[in-house]
């Protein structure tokens, strides 16, 4: 069995990690071959392709496979694609991510691959864009989603959406949970010596970030309840982990509300070394408004720390209200405000909801169920295919 990747780029973030994780599991199964096609990494989210140092040969970079739409790139890229495939053909074609998973699918379909499939990490639609980006994106996905065997969703949420907007049929969903290797956070310090040189203390109360300094992460959310919530909670202080366009913006922020030594920011941080991040943190904020399954809260779970997050996409499936965190409506900052207090006031509660979330997190997330789901969706989906494409046999004379 082949089977082709394709995303958009290897920028630090957890689609990209999923991607990497999965490519690479997959290729130390005997009798599977995996590789994966990449456009280039730029910008100042980090590259993750790295990763395949060791393993060089399943990694190829498309320098037209670009993020932003560009129609002559997209052209290239589809034509290269579609070459790649028809050159090759493997047996399954694999997409990630927005314009990778529209452009890979269509190329993939045009040159005939026997299965095409197309994980829905995040929603590319939905109403945190304005009316005329919805309507071209939802088009754009449902024209890709009939050139689509089957979906894999890392979230029922994302599932739901898709199929609320036409896209595929219910048969053609399998949820898949976004793993990650699990022993790093599940054994994660509480590192004092990582916790001085940030500027927080032993007995600081520490509430951590894991996102990009981006649009929709809500981390002007943060910045909003703070002042208010730093006079009752005198030992709080924040730590972003991630770095962005907005960091200029908010350390300036911070520096304005005369806070700024209440707010730690790390810069970019290669995701083998997040977990000695979230070993220092006290709880977990997750504030976006847009993801399909935001792999922070899993990992801050898996190491024993309660989160808080905005109902949006699928957070409610991993931060379950009073059993592994605080499930708020988006927005509401009272009710983040209060979470927060309460977890600061009480330890037993932070270690209550920390325990459900390590073995919520034992059972659903490790790679190794990830990659071996795969494999066996792989399978079922070949077999599918050669029973459709059997030849018929014909009824013997009488």
């Amino acid at each position: 069995m082949r089977a082709t990747h394709v995303i958009t780029r290897l920028i630090v973030g957890g689609a990209q990690e999923n991607t990497i994780s999965s490519v690479l599991g997959l290729a130390e199964i005997p009798g599977v071959s995996c590789d994966l096609i990449s456009g280039p990494s730029d910008g100042p989210e980090g590259s993750l392709e790295h990763s395949f140092v060791t393993r060089p040969n399943l990694l190829r970079i498309q320098p037209h496979l670009v993020r932003p739409v560009a129609p002559i790139h997209d052209v290239l890229a589809y034509q290269a694609l579609k070459q790649i495939f028809r050159t090759e053909h493997p047996d399954i074609v694999h997409t990630h991510s927005g314009k990778a998973g529209i452009i890979g699918r269509l190329a993939a379909h045009d040159a005939q691959i026997p299965v095409v499939v197309h994980t829905i990490h995040g929603p590319s639609f939905g109403p945190f864009q304005g009316a005329l980006s919805n309507f071209v994106f939802s088009r754009a996905e449902r024209h890709a989603g009939r050139s689509t065997d089957h979906f894999v969703v890392v979230a029922d949420a994302m599932r739901d959406q898709y199929l609320a907007a036409g896209i595929g049929r219910l048969d053609q969903y399998t949820t898949i949970r976004s793993g990650f290797d699990l022993a790093p956070f599940l054994s994660a310090p509480n590192d004092l010596n990582l916790r001085r040189s940030l500027g927080l203390q032993p007995t600081d109360f520490v509430v951590g970030k894991i996102a990009r300094l981006f649009d929709l992460k809500g981390h002007d959310d943060l910045f909003a309840i703070a002042p208010g919530l730093m006079k009752r909670i005198p030992e709080l202080k924040f730590l972003f982990v991630g770095d962005g366009v907005h960091r200029a913006r908010f350390e300036t922020l911070a520096t304005d509300l005369g806070l700024r030594d209440r707010f730690a920011f790390t810069g970019l941080v290669p995701p083998a070394q997040v977990h000695r991040y979230v070993g220092i943190m006290d709880a977990l904020v997750h504030l976006s408004r847009r993801e399909g399954l935001p792999r922070a809260i899993p990992q801050a779970l898996a190491a024993g720390k309660p989160a808080i997050a905005f109902d949006c996409d699928g957070a409610r499936e991993v931060c379950l209200d009073g059993q592994t965190g605080f499930l708020l409506r988006a927005g509401d900052l009272p009710g983040l405000s209060g979470s927060l207090e309460r977890l600061a006031r009480s330890p037993e509660l932070r270690q209550r909801l920390g325990f459900a979330g390590q073995a919520l997190v034992r059972e659903q997330f490790s790679v190794e169920k990830m990659v071996a789901s795969l494999h066996r969706l792989y399978l079922d989906l070949m077999a599918n295919t050669a029973e459709k494409t059997r030849p018929l046999r014909s009824a013997p004379a009488l």
